[in-house]
């Protein structure tokens, strides 16, 4: 069930991206978390969406920056979704696409970062025990010699808010804290950043945008769950779950979700019927 305006908090998806459209605000925050220096924002593009192709899969990053020589994707999860590590992997490659222009040689290809904010943690061990690091670095190193860099720049941060007592650095401690709790406590930006989610909430153009959303979803939601229930069956949820992929450029694994349909055979069923 999607939460009320009023409980919306920074964490949650359509506030996150509200409250980053502040460009000083977006800057801040990913210099502290990423520990780089940007000169300046080109702009704040939320919701980007890239889709190259017309039969390829597009993805929709909930912040998309740039300066002079850096890519950022910012995406905030309060809930966890699946499949991050591909789906990092999948987001890396759409923007490398969207950053390169035709003809260009390789070496134009800015570098570029995938920024995670997860309130939970995102990786369990084989016993399904969490590892509980507060932040999660990836490059890609050579495993045969770690001191070999391949120096594709590019890089993955996952920061998992969860374990906020155990991170070192103080101001980053401090906005984990925040992610975690909603409690700004005394960090100044974490204190900024809620002050804009209440500006936000006192704002009846970003209430009724929120209501607008909410309504769509419900409205998608519940088409889905009367097609499916309607007759009971297994194979009526799959066809409801493509009609939504269709209709409304929902991905399968949500539209499957919705309706309470086999991941497995949502995906056979849109091959099918393309």
């Amino acid at each position: 069930m999607q939460k009320s305006f009023d409980q919306l908090t920074f964490s949650d998806d359509w506030m996150f991206q509200k409250v980053m459209q502040n460009p000083e605000v977006c800057a801040e925050l990913v210099e502290r978390l990423l520990h780089i220096n940007i000169d300046h924002v080109e702009y704040p593009e939320l919701e980007k969406a890239i889709a190259p192709y017309y039969q390829s899969k597009g993805v929709r990053l909930d912040v998309y920056l740039k300066d002079s020589d850096k890519v950022i994707d910012i995406e905030c999860q309060a809930n966890l979704k699946p499949a991050l590590g591909r789906r990092t992997r999948y987001y890396q490659s759409m923007i490398d696409i969207d950053s390169l222009m035709k003809g260009e040689e390789y070496d134009k290809l800015k570098e570029s970062y995938i920024l995670f904010i997860c309130k939970d943690d995102p990786f369990k061990d084989e016993k399904e025990k969490h590892f509980e690091l507060p932040c999660y670095t990836f490059k890609n190193i050579c495993t045969e010699n770690s001191s070999v860099n391949l120096d594709d720049k590019t890089i993955k941060v996952i920061y998992n808010a969860s374990a906020y007592k155990k991170e070192e650095d103080p101001l980053i401690r401090d906005f984990l804290h925040f992610i975690y709790t909603n409690q700004p406590g005394q960090d100044e930006l974490s204190k900024r950043l809620s002050k804009l989610v209440e500006k936000c909430k006192e704002n009846e153009k970003f209430r009724s945008d929120y209501l607008a959303v909410n309504l769509h979803d419900y409205d998608i939601r519940y088409e889905a769950l009367q097609e499916g229930a309607a007759v009971g069956a297994q194979q009526k949820a799959v066809e409801a779950a493509v009609k939504i992929i269709k209709k409304y450029k929902a991905t399968p694994e949500d539209a499957a979700k919705d309706v309470d349909a086999p991941l497995e055979l949502v995906l056979e069923a849109l091959k099918s019927s393309n």
